[in-house]
């Protein structure tokens, strides 16, 4: 007894019918976003999907998230089981038996222990779901048992039993070819053959009916669920950005402009992909800082927003009328608000997790981008921040004579093309903070122990930007970068060095777009580079500093994969590696001070700042060694507030300096 052709056939036929329509007005929306060029560097982004998807990079650094690979890796081997599915449905009796005997027996192998694997993972998962539920899913409990993804799961759970159901039949019956190579079924088949007492025939009929069933309804839901990553996240990981996505395109200012993102297809066509592409796992909300210290921002939601708001604005959207749903306003489904928007710290965590490498940070930004430039609307904090820079180019609007009081009696050169080899941009920071002038005066001592040709720009220099960029207020940052690229041209500077990775990752990273292509330096890398080539000899191990723990910079590590060259440095000053924070690396945790917050107030949930000294504190640290003067100042701030007067902070160039006090004058 074998399925009917012509009924399959047609069954078939209306279920691809209906998935190619669901594929077609989802995928047919992201085409109303912007042009994005995203087809650059091929052979890079084809070796990063091959690493991504069938490696599964982002998906094993969980532990929970090897299970989500088995179900992975088992659809991959069972494709072709499906397909050979198909094809007998259609045509009665083909297999793949005309393949050589040794590789059908493999295969057969393959497909039997996948979907074994495949139904264990799907039990996990109902479990987990059901009795252990991620901090992501607790937050909405109700979604975690949503029907959907149960569904999902039981259908997934219902191919696997009925293929153990079919292929059991027929080897009870004595009909499968190459039973001896499927243990799973062959176990099955034994157990058939123990308890059932009907025809072998009608079994395999109910088992063939009930997967086609399953694997057809599967076709069918697809692409009107959130499972629709399924077909969007290989491309997506593709598709991504070549570089880190660490700074923002420009924009064309004239007159009339609309800038930034109020609507959703004011974004990029990739913006409205990575939409469909989420598979709201939750990643990046137990990354997110903000989201981690109880403020509104919830980088899962700004992207489910962004997919909801396209959805339910395109039938206007697609004949050229606006939606009716707000992309940003009041809390709601399919809409941001101006609260999550301005929470974000651009710290890089949300992207750095993500499975299938969906950019939140950019989106945050273009809408910033219309609340500052089309709207206004910004934190009253930040208005003193953006008319110092305009007026005075720096946040504190401090007059320009003011930079160069920071080293005092020390002699400070000026840069000179073709006689000085490093221009050191020394920062508002470096040059205004009082606490970071000494780490600057540190860095300077070591470049003139080293014997470093250096200079500065003196009271020319202008700030980099960062903040400004970050925050939106992209006019102002572009009139800012062409003054600057133009000076740095004018003086014939090839390399810098900063101490500040914001100024290091703006000037390394987003002055390309200005024409600048700058040998661009972080000071920990130069430091731990003189102390390897010996260049920089120190007189003394640094040991006074108790436990020691280093805070990595999100702008220096996530944002620019430097991670090795502080601890080094450190290593080398001190004699012994750096201790670690329990959330460190890649997984760091943000001070609380990038993309602009460092000018704003904290008015929801725990101070990000705290959270992190709070980390420190429970390690015991004795000292916390930054290699950023933002950090520097948020994690001072926070010993303060905590009242923790033992523990101390230490930028990475004092612990440095510190080496080349002479032994008898060390102060311990």
């Amino acid at each position: 007894m074998s399925p009917n052709p012509m009924l399959f056939g047609a069954l078939l036929l209306v279920s691809l019918l209906l998935f190619s329509v669901g594929c077609y007005r989802r995928l047919s929306l992201v085409t109303l976003g912007q042009p994005d060029q995203r087809l650059d560097n091929p052979a890079l982004r084809l070796g990063r999907m091959l690493v991504h998807v069938f490696g599964q990079k982002q998906v094993i650094r969980k532990r929970f998230g090897w299970n989500h690979a088995v179900i992975f890796w088992s659809f991959i081997i069972l494709m072709l089981a499906n397909l050979e599915f198909m094809a007998s449905g259609i045509i009665p009796g083909f297999t793949l038996s005309f393949l050589p005997a040794a590789l059908h027996h493999a295969l057969l192998f393959a497909f039997d222990l996948a979907s074994l694997l495949a139904l264990a993972a799907v039990l996990v998962a109902f479990s987990r779901r059901l009795f252990f539920p991620h901090s992501s899913m607790s937050s909405n409990y109700v979604k975690a048992r949503s029907v959907e993804g149960f569904l999902i799961l039981s259908l997934i759970a219902l191919l696997m039993v009925a293929y153990f159901g079919l292929h059991g039949a027929t080897i009870a019956a004595g009909t499968e070819q190459g039973a001896a190579a499927m243990p799973v079924s062959g176990l099955v088949a034994a157990l058939i053959s123990a308890s059932w007492s009907g025809s072998l025939a009608s079994l395999a009929l109910f088992f063939w009916w009930l997967h086609a069933a399953a694997l057809l309804a599967f076709l069918c839901l697809l692409p009107a669920s959130k499972h629709m990553h399924i077909l969007t996240g290989i491309p997506n990981i593709f598709l991504a950005s070549a570089e880190k996505p660490n700074h923002q395109p420009r924009e064309e200012f004239v007159k009339g402009g609309r800038y930034g993102a109020s609507t959703v297809q004011q974004f990029s066509w990739k913006d409205l992909l990575d939409g469909f592409s989420c598979t709201e796992c939750g990643r990046c909300q137990d990354a997110c800082p903000a989201a981690a210290t109880g403020k509104a921002l919830n980088p899962r939601q700004v992207i489910h927003a962004i997919k909801t708001n396209l959805l339910s604005n395109a039938p206007s959207l697609q004949i050229g009328e606006p939606g009716v749903m707000p992309l940003i306003g009041q809390e709601g489904e399919g809409t941001t608000t101006e609260e999550s928007i301005w929470a974000c710290t651009t710290c890089g965590s949300c992207m750095s997790v993500c499975p299938v490498l969906i950019e939140h940070m950019p989106k945050i930004v273009k809408m910033r981008r219309y609340l500052v430039q089309m709207k206004s609307s910004f934190p009253e904090e930040l208005f003193p921040l953006f008319e110092n820079m305009e007026g005075r180019s720096n946040p504190w609007g401090i007059a320009p004579t003011e930079r160069t009081k920071w080293h005092g009696p020390m002699e400070v050169k000026a840069f000179e093309a073709g006689k000085t080899e490093y221009l050191f941009y020394v920062g508002c920071a470096g040059a205004f903070d009082s606490r970071q002038k000494q780490a600057t005066v540190a860095f300077a001592t070591i470049l003139d122990a080293a014997g470093v040709s250096w200079g500065t720009l003196g009271k020319d220099e202008k700030c980099c930007g960062d903040s400004l960029r970050r925050l939106g207020n992209e006019f102002v940052f572009e009139r800012m970068a062409d003054e600057n690229a133009r000076l740095l041209k004018e003086r014939g500077v090839t390399k810098v060095v900063t101490q500040c990775p914001h100024c290091f990752s703006t000037l390394k990273n987003d002055y390309r777009q200005y024409g600048m292509e700058l040998e661009v330096i972080h000071h920990s890398e130069l430091l731990a580079r003189l102390l390897e080539q010996g260049r920089l000899k120190l007189n003394r191990e640094v040991g006074d500093l108790g436990k020691l723990l280093f805070h990595d910079s999100c702008y220096l590590g996530r944002h620019n994969d430097v991670y090795s060259a502080p601890r080094k440095a450190l290593e080398l000053a001190t004699g012994k590696a750096p201790g670690e924070f329990s959330r460190s690396g890649r997984e760091s945790f943000c001070c609380g001070a990038g993309g602009g917050r460092m000018w704003q107030e904290e008015h929801q949930g725990e101070r990000i700042n705290l959270n992190r000294v709070k980390e420190a504190l429970e390690q015991k640290a004795d000292t916390i060694c930054v290699s950023c003067p933002y950090c520097m100042t948020m994690i001072e701030d926070g010993l303060k507030d905590l009242q923790a007067g033992g523990t101390r902070v230490r930028e990475l160039a004092e612990v440095v300096a510190e080496g080349l006090r002479k032994v008898s004058s060390a102060v311990c």
